[in-house]
């Protein structure tokens, strides 16, 4: 497994602050996914296989706060929807981004559990937006908690 870090420019706002990012993914330098995901401030962590990626989200939920699945090299939007069934017991904690060719509209489901499913090839604006929604949760607790200090102080 590979561990990167990024620095966001200082005219973007980073979504993706301290939470650790796993992209399922063979990425190749055409690709451009990792930079993309990279730049939005998460700690990445690519697994190159997808049940080791799997497995690594399963045996540490509570350390992940968003899986990424290039469905396309490992069998399709198909095999990435499955990939999402096995991961049945901590969906709920770990949002999941699907991203795949085969997407003819993308999905922002409300419920938790249900993965966001992107058109590849991503750009950087869909990919921003499936980050925010996935991480609406956390989002939100950073606003409630800079109101709370900015109430206090």
């Amino acid at each position: 497994m590979q561990v990167i870090r990024s620095i966001a420019p200082q005219h973007i706002s980073p979504v993706g602050l301290s939470v650790r990012v796993l992209l399922i993914s063979h990425e190749s330098p055409d690709n451009g996914l990792l930079h993309r995901l990279a730049g939005l401030g998460g700690k990445m962590e690519v697994a190159s296989d997808l049940f080791v990626g799997l497995a690594a989200v399963l045996d540490d939920p509570a350390g992940y706060g968003l899986c990424v699945i290039d469905c396309d090299l490992f069998g399709g939007l198909a095999a990435g929807r499955r990939a999402h069934d096995l991961l049945v017991d901590v969906n709920r904690r770990v949002p999941v981004i699907l991203i795949s060719k085969e997407v003819s509209a993308q999905e922002f489901p409300e419920e938790r559990g249900k993965p966001i499913v992107l058109r590849a090839p991503t750009s950087g604006i869909s990919m921003r937006i499936g980050f925010e929604h996935a991480l609406r949760d956390r989002l939100a607790m950073r606003l409630i908690l800079a109101d709370e200090q900015r109430i206090a102080s």
